[in-house]
């Protein structure tokens, strides 16, 4: 079993050949058990000492804080533990924990959380005391997105269910954060010995996710107020759905938008490209990073986009 001869190409492009060759690795790797404690519920030190009291052997993250690691072969009592039960821990790739991280957001703020389910980013943000608002347009994940808010006591979040490409009317200029984890085609998340991971990926699936990701992206950049911050991530390493997008939002909306620095405390990182198949990119995408899988990181990608002033009342906008 192998991953497709297309994807493999599109990668040896995207990445340094060094880098490749660790990616290659981490697809083919057993993946440990990453988690963090429920901070509505419980610290880091108390679950800690619980769980190693009962033989867990726990490794603490640098990056992530806050974030710890059990062998793959303990995962199946990490889940039995009364702990996982009774929502006091949450297990998460450290990548996906990323985006809620650099969105910073504080109490008081009205933040949202656009394409939400299954809700792991939506339960850190939980955590931080905003006035937190989650989407999901499909029914399924809508009601697996509120179950799972409901195991953990995030009570100060309210749950919508619809197309979050609409949600904007009449709430422009409405929230001073926003989340958008878009959906994607997944590719830093394959398993070279798992074909589910994969099965459904190709190049028409990247296409049709880049439509979706440009038009829920128009929709945050449209909900936030002036000078709020919108974090767009997804789990592929795809241009087409990551620096494209942000060149498009820059395009579109002109002077309105500036791509923030990030400052990572990883070594696993790699700065936005500059093109992609013959399309330059506008140079200040670049501070935008992708994560690269490592064995314990899945593949990521991250951009901080702030909205400098209104957007100006042009039929073109």
């Amino acid at each position: 079993m192998s991953l497709p001869e297309i994807f493999l190409e599109r990668l040896g492009r995207i990445l340094e050949p060094s880098d490749l060759i660790v990616a290659m690795s981490a697809f083919k790797s057993e993946v440990p058990t990453v988690f963090r404690p429920n901070l509505l519920k419980c610290n880091s030190e108390d679950l800690r000492a619980e769980l190693e009291s009962v033989g867990f052997e726990l490794t603490a993250l640098d990056f992530p804080p806050d974030t710890f690691t059990v062998p793959s072969d303990q995962r199946r009592a990490l889940t039995e533990h009364a702990a996982w039960s009774e929502g006091r821990l949450w297990i998460q790739n450290p990548s996906s924990m990323l985006p809620p991280i650099l969105l910073d957001a504080q109490s008081g703020e009205d933040v949202l959380d656009l394409a939400a389910a299954p809700g792991s980013k939506t339960l850190q943000l939980a955590s931080t005391g905003a006035r937190l608002t989650a989407v999901e347009k499909n029914r399924g994940r809508f009601f697996k997105l509120k179950a799972n808010l409901k195991s953990q006591d995030a009570t100060n979040v309210e749950t919508r269910m619809t197309d979050g490409t609409g949600f904007w009317r009449g709430r422009e200029e409405s929230f001073d954060k926003i989340l958008l984890d878009a959906p994607c085609s997944s590719e830093g998340r394959f398993r070279a010995d798992d074909l589910k991971s994969y099965a459904y990926w190709s190049p028409r699936k990247i296409r049709e996710m880049k439509r979706v990701q440009f038009r829920l992206a128009i929709s945050a950049i449209r909900m936030l107020r002036p000078g709020g911050i919108l974090a767009y991530s997804t789990c592929t390493f795809a241009p087409e759905e990551n620096e494209g997008i942000l060149d498009k939002l820059l395009s579109r909306f002109g002077g309105v938008l500036e791509i923030l620095p990030l400052d990572l405390p990883l070594k696993n990182v790699q700065n936005g490209l500059s093109e992609w198949e013959g399309r330059s990119f506008a140079p200040e995408i670049s501070a935008a990073r992708r994560v690269l899988p490592d064995g314990l990181f899945e593949g990521f990608f991250l951009a901080l986009i702030q909205k400098k002033t209104s957007i100006p009342t042009r039929s073109d906008v």
